[in-house]
């Protein structure tokens, strides 16, 4: 499977708040954003700039975008991007929508994500 991605303007935070937390308005805005809550936690994804600095935020990521939509019923989107970046052994951090997948990887691997991924057969289409 040969898939084509982007790279999203901005760097990114992963928050983890505790599960009855709200949802800050900091957290939403006109960038990508994504807020899962769970029995244990609140993950919040959202750019950097926009984290207030009490909370407790990892940063320095940076999003690709898998250019679809993907059907639903289609298997292994992930994989095929998530396989070429572990074995370059790039951490990753993934969020699905019903359209598509983006996946975050630190800042400072992002050179080696982009190539270990045009090296298996995927396009970067980032307008550069």
């Amino acid at each position: 499977m040969q898939l084509q991605f982007e790279l999203l303007p901005d760097d990114y935070a992963i928050v983890r708040r505790a599960a009855e937390a709200t949802v800050p308005a900091w957290a939403c805005g006109q960038h990508f954003h994504a807020i899962t809550r769970s029995v244990g936690e609140l993950s919040i994804v959202c750019v950097a700039h926009a984290v207030p600095a009490s909370e407790h935020a990892s940063t320095g990521w940076r999003v690709l975008r898998l250019v679809g939509p993907f059907d639903l019923d289609l298997t292994g989107v992930l994989l095929a991007v998530l396989a070429p970046l572990a074995q370059a052994e790039v951490p990753v951090f993934a969020i699905s929508t019903s359209d598509t997948d983006y996946v975050l990887i630190p800042a400072v691997a992002l050179q080696n994500a982009r190539a270990a991924l045009c090296a298996a057969g995927h396009r970067d289409v980032t307008t550069r």
